[in-house]
């Protein structure tokens, strides 16, 4: 769900006045790259449960294994899946949303009409994978950190046409004295 484009490439403007409808332009977690370790983690857990499965010495039992297993798969696998799948990050036409948070939600918020600088840094395996971490600071509010983006680059490029096309608009609709939704 993007903007329809003209020709040029540019998102069309509406008309002085005309309310913006807000549109969808990205949403996206963080690079699963993190996920790596809890894979080999459930690999490794799995292949060694099949090997000590009723291969164990007397003062241990077969259950033994299988709990310390699934204790294992819990703490190292289902956690880090979880907390990687409570954070998202949105885009849209008129902001930047960033949830997380599992039990209870969390939700910042940044608007392009505002504007705000953009701040990229990437590591060295971060560049080995295309990510990066994204900060946005508007220099009023604490600033928003977008951390591991994957195509870091795409997603800056649209963050920077989203605050111009935004700014354009604002400024336009104060010129002719008309405020857009």
């Amino acid at each position: 769900m993007t903007q329809p484009v003209t020709l040029g490439g540019r998102p069309m403007m509406p008309p002085p006045g005309a309310p913006v409808e807000e549109l969808l332009v990205a949403r996206f977690r963080s690079h699963a790259r993190r996920l790596f370790w809890s894979a080999l983690v459930l690999i490794g857990v799995c292949g060694a449960t099949a090997f000590l499965y009723g291969n164990l010495e007397p003062p241990f039992e077969d259950w033994m294994l299988l709990a310390a297993a699934a204790a294992a798969v819990v703490l190292l696998v289902i956690v880090p899946f979880l907390v990687w799948l409570s954070r998202t990050y949105t885009i849209t036409t008129r902001r930047v949303i960033v949830r997380e948070g599992m039990g209870s939600r969390g939700r910042r918020e940044l608007s392009h009409t505002r504007g705000y600088s953009i701040a990229v840094r990437r590591g060295i395996l971060q560049r080995m994978w295309g990510a990066g971490t994204i900060t946005l600071s508007n220099g009023v509010d604490a600033p928003l950190r977008l951390v591991n983006v994957p195509s870091v680059n795409l997603v800056h490029e649209a963050l920077a046409d989203q605050i111009e096309v935004n700014q354009i608009l604002a400024h336009r609709d104060a010129q002719s004295g008309t405020a857009g939704d």
